[in-house]
C-alpha cells in the first residue's frame, strides 16, 4: 500500500540515478498525495524521458473518470488480470522517483504514521503503471498507478503491502516494453529484503495534504506525541458526537487511501 510519498533528492541527483533527458528543477516534496502531479520515468524510442502524470490511473476505456475509483495502487498479483491494468503492465511501464513514504499502522484504536525509507538513505524507483485518458473533447490526461505487493516480515507489523521498489540494475528491463509481455518482468515485482527499509513514527500533522514541509518525515519525540494526543482529546470531547455509519467495504488494497 502506497498513499502517500516523499521526494527530497536534488533533481539533478534523480536525473543521474533514472537517466532521463530532461533537465526539471522542482522542489522537494514531503507529501505527495493522490491526484496531484508527480514526476515519472518513461521509456520512449529507447530513451528515457521525465514526465509529470497525475497519481490515479483513468483506464482509456473510462467515459467519466468522475464516475471511476481512483486507482492509486495495483497489486502485482492481479495486475495482469485487471482490466484497469492489464494493457498497462505490458506496454506502459515505468519508474516513480522516491525518497521514502508513510504508512499508517492501527494500534490501540488510533492511526498512527510512520515514514518508511531505505536504511543506506538512496532514492527508491516504485515500480508504476500508467494510461493516457482521452476525453470527449480532445482533453488528454496521463495518468499513473504505484504497483504494490506483500509487505516483508520486518515491514508486516506496519501494514501488509508495500510499494514494489525496482533496483537500478533493473530500471531498463522494467521500462522496456518492446515486447509488448509483462512475463519476462513479473520477477521484478517481488517483496523487499528485510533490513533494507527502516521506520520511524513522525507527526499526525501529516494526514493533512496541505501540510508539506521537512518537519514531516522527522521522528516524533515522546512530548509531541503527548501534545498531539492531548490535542485529539480536547477536539473529541469538544465535537458532539456523530451518527453511526455503515463500516466501509473491505480494502482490497487497489483504490483506497489508507
Amino acid at each position: 500500500m502506497c498513499g502517500r510519498f516523499v521526494i527530497t533528492s536534488p533533481p539533478e541527483a534523480l536525473r543521474q540515478i533514472f537517466g532521463y533527458e530532461e533537465q526539471p528543477n522542482f522542489p522537494p516534496r514531503h507529501n505527495i498525495a493522490p491526484t496531484q502531479p508527480i514526476p515519472v520515468v518513461i521509456l520512449d524510442y529507447g530513451r528515457r524521458h521525465f514526465r509529470l502524470m497525475r497519481w490515479g490511473l483513468v483506464p482509456a476505456w473510462v467515459k467519466d473518470p468522475r464516475n471511476f475509483t481512483l486507482l492509486i495502487n495495483a497489486r502485482a498479483e492481479t495486475v495482469r488480470e485487471k482490466p484497469a491494468f492489464k494493457n498497462a503492465i505490458r506496454r506502459r511501464r515505468v519508474l516513480i522517483p522516491a525518497d521514502g513514504y508513510y504508512e499508517w499502522q492501527q494500534a490501540e484504536g488510533k492511526k498512527r504514521p510512520f515514514f518508511i525509507h531505505r536504511r543506506d538513505g538512496a532514492p527508491l524507483g516504485f515500480a508504476g503503471v500508467a494510461e493516457t485518458w482521452a476525453g470527449p473533447n480532445g482533453e488528454e490526461v496521463d495518468t499513473v498507478a504505484i504497483v504494490t505487493t506483500t509487505a516483508s516480515p520486518d515491514l508486516a507489523h506496519l501494514h501488509h503491502r508495500v510499494p514494489v521498489t525496482i533496483a537500478p540494475g533493473e530500471f531498463a528491463r522494467w521500462l522496456d516494453c518492446s515486447a509488448d509481455d509483462a512475463d519476462e518482468v513479473m520477477d521484478l515485482l517481488g517483496r523487499p529484503e528485510e533490513g533494507v527499509f527502516v521506520w520511524h513514527e513522525v507527526s499526525r500533522r501529516v494526514n493533512a495534504v496541505a501540510n508539506d514541509d521537512a518537519q514531516l518525515v522527522l521522528a516524533i519525540t515522546d512530548e509531541e506525541r503527548a501534545a498531539e494526543e492531548a490535542g485529539l482529546s480536547a477536539k473529541k470531547a469538544a465535537k458532539p458526537a456523530a451518527p453511526r455509519k455503515a463500516s466501509p467495504p473491505p480494502d482490497d488494497g487497489q483504490g483506497s487511501l489508507f
